[in-house]
């Protein structure tokens, strides 16, 4: 290419027309140089633009088409993964193309050979992952030439080539191209492209997830991309009531309810100023006399979440299970009446000897109308297997309600949180008590400092920290999480602690019971 056409050089993206296709046909002959007549007639390019405009690209440089996108859009269970391209294209006829389908098909994609290295076709791709989002179709699927394997059949099978492509081990023009272009390959096709030499009649069967695909358009109750979460930073008192306390309960559940929350978080045991009635027995005792009042603050929360329409985390609360055993139970109610339980599964040891607490044996992530949610309690997030399993079940925000004593306790909450927002890309939210509890054994002092806490990368806090409290002051904190910041990290983030993990070397098994 001159020097002069360099410093002339003008780029566009835009839909096709009909008067491009002189130069279309220029570029794909010369594209297509090793195949016999390898280019659509002047009635291919009629068809398609009067069938799916939308879906014909063209990049163009200095006004002139280099190269093209060409698309259709099909019902894909229609076809299946063994189809072939006449079986796609209704023998080029475009009879397949489906306005109401699920799925753009890539039917050709070719740049002119000499504007190449200036990754126009990267801009042809983006074009078309632009058209599948703004669609709402559930992908972009296409079949591949990998025009290098004829030089490699004798030695490798299709699937062996694959995978050293992948690697980086050979180059294929095609593959390469299209796996860094975050397209993976479903399956190998045989006989896709008849006469295909190059490719010995083998081609890939290439799929682009669209990470925002919704299956239906809602009017109401659509998925939330914007969650907002209101931490409750619980002072310690003694309280002259049972009523009082529910006074200041609700007042937490109004005040972030006014904001438009979809959670309230409370602490771990903020409920332990009910101890105080008890304090002449031993600490034992004493906690299990508490424990009668966890039902009737599970209902108040309850009534609180529909009133209030706010889904509340209920920290943790003492109860005795129905073996007698004593356990740390979180609650959440749903602002649609529904109410889930977890038991704290690893129990600290200050619980087992002042309490005589037992660890629960049940995990497992709760589905929100705005998200899916983990809950670990306290000593449970120093604990990494427990997140990761929770994030196999496709958590996007883990709420940790915490309870410390000591500004060293709190650091290991602290840090464990950040560290299982980085591994599992999640959000994680921490909410702790703070001051002093007199006349309450074995609850004396408190510290903390809530707070949401962050993958690592772009798109999110250098520093992981969304939003923090001031440290051991009562107050809340409201915070929004963009959900779809999460997708695009499993899918294009700087590492992606999930989908690199190497679970052909190692793996995680939940040994307890499964619901």
């Amino acid at each position: 290419m001159s020097t002069d056409r360099q410093n002339e050089m003008h780029v566009e993206v835009r839909h096709l027309e009909p008067s491009d296709y002189d130069d279309l046909k220029s570029a794909m002959l010369a594209s297509y140089s090793e195949l016999d007549d390898a280019y659509w007639t002047k009635k291919h390019i009629k068809d398609l633009l009067n069938t799916f405009p939308d879906g014909q690209i063209g990049v163009y440089v200095n006004q002139q088409l280099v190269g093209a996108a060409l698309s259709l859009i099909v019902k894909y269970s229609k076809f299946g993964d063994n189809h072939t391209y006449d079986q796609i294209t209704g023998g080029e006829t475009f009879s397949t193309h489906d306005s109401k389908g699920d799925t753009l098909y890539g039917i050709d994609i070719f740049v002119h050979p000499e504007y190449r290295g200036l990754r126009l076709a990267r801009r042809l791709y983006d074009a078309r992952k632009e058209i599948c989002e703004n669609l709402n179709l559930r992908a972009i699927m296409a079949g591949g030439r990998i025009p290098n394997y004829a030089e490699f059949a004798k030695e490798l099978t299709p699937k062996e080539y694959i995978d050293k492509v992948k690697h980086q081990e050979i180059h294929d023009p095609t593959l390469s191209f299209q796996l860094s272009n975050d397209f993976h390959v479903r399956k190998v096709l045989t006989n896709y492209l008849p006469g295909d030499a190059e490719s010995k009649d083998y081609a890939t069967l290439l799929e682009w997830i669209n990470i925002y695909y919704q299956p239906e358009e809602k009017l109401i109750n659509a998925p939330k991309q914007t969650v907002r979460a209101g931490l409750v930073q619980w002072q310690m008192r003694l309280f002259p009531t049972f009523e009082s306390l529910v006074s200041q309960i609700e007042f937490f559940v109004d005040s972030i309810s006014g904001y438009g929350s979809d959670f309230a978080l409370f602490p771990e045991l903020f409920n332990a100023p009910l101890m105080e009635e008890f304090n002449h027995l031993g600490e034992h005792e004493a906690i299990r006399e508490m424990a009668q009042y966890t039902d009737k603050l599970v209902d108040v929360f309850r009534d609180f979440a529909v009133s209030y329409n706010v889904n509340i985390i209920c920290g943790s609360m003492p109860r005795v299970d129905e073996e007698g055993h004593l356990k740390n139970t979180s609650y959440l109610c749903h602002r649609n009446g529904n109410i889930d339980a977890y038991d704290k599964i690893h129990i600290t040891p200050a619980e087992v000897s002042a309490w005589g607490m037992k660890g629960g044996d049940m995990i497992r992530v709760f589905d929100t109308d705005a998200g899916k949610v983990g809950i670990l309690v306290c000593y449970d997030v120093e604990f990494p297997e427990l997140p990761r399993l929770l994030r196999e079940q496709e958590m996007q925000i883990l709420f940790v309600p915490f309870l410390t004593d000591t500004q060293n306790g709190y650091m290991r909450v602290r840090s464990c949180a950040m560290a299982r927002a980085v591994e599992n890309e999640c959000y994680v939210a921490i909410a702790g008590s703070v001051g002093n509890l007199p006349r309450v054994n074995n609850m004396d002092i408190q510290y903390a400092q809530s707070a949401v806490f962050t993958p690592s990368d772009f798109a999110f806090p250098n520093n992981q920290i969304k939003a923090e409290a001031t440290p051991n002051t009562e107050m809340t904190l409201i915070v929004d999480l963009d959900l779809d910041l999460l997708k695009e990290l499993h899918v294009h983030g700087s590492v992606r602690t999930i989908t690199d993990r190497r679970t052909d070397l190692y793996d995680i098994k939940w040994k307890g019971q499964k619901r």
